[in-house]
C-alpha cells in the first residue's frame, strides 16, 4: 500500500488517507457551508485551505502549540492572476464594445 497523502474522489466528497509507519487516519472533505462556490474536483482544496485559514486566525495559544508541536504551518497565500483575471467581466459585458 502507498503512504502519505493519497486523494481519492468519491460521489458525495473526498477522502484523503493520510498514512505513515507511525500514523494512520482518513480526512473526509464533503460539501458545507462554505465549501459551496467549488467544483467537486477541488473542494477539498478549498475547504481546507478555508479551514487552516480560518484556524490560524483564530489566533488560539492551544492550537499555534498544537500545530508547532506537529510542525504544520498554514501561511495563506494570494490567489493567481490568471484566476482573478477570468473573474473580471470583459469589455462587452460592461457595455463598452457596442461597435459590433
Amino acid at each position: 500500500m502507498s503512504r502519505g497523502l493519497i486523494v481519492k474522489q468519491g460521489t458525495e466528497g473526498t477522502r484523503i488517507e493520510v498514512e505513515c509507519e507511525h500514523q494512520n487516519g482518513l480526512l473526509y472533505v464533503v460539501p458545507g457551508e462554505m465549501s459551496w462556490v467549488c467544483k467537486d474536483d477541488t473542494r477539498h482544496a478549498h475547504s481546507l485551505a478555508g479551514f487552516f485559514k480560518e484556524l490560524v486566525r483564530l489566533n488560539d495559544a492551544e492550537v499555534t502549540r498544537l500545530m508547532r508541536r506537529w510542525g504544520v504551518y498554514f501561511r495563506e497565500r494570494p490567489l493567481e492572476a490568471a484566476d482573478a483575471e477570468s473573474a473580471k467581466p470583459s469589455n462587452e459585458t460592461k457595455g463598452e464594445n457596442k461597435g459590433a
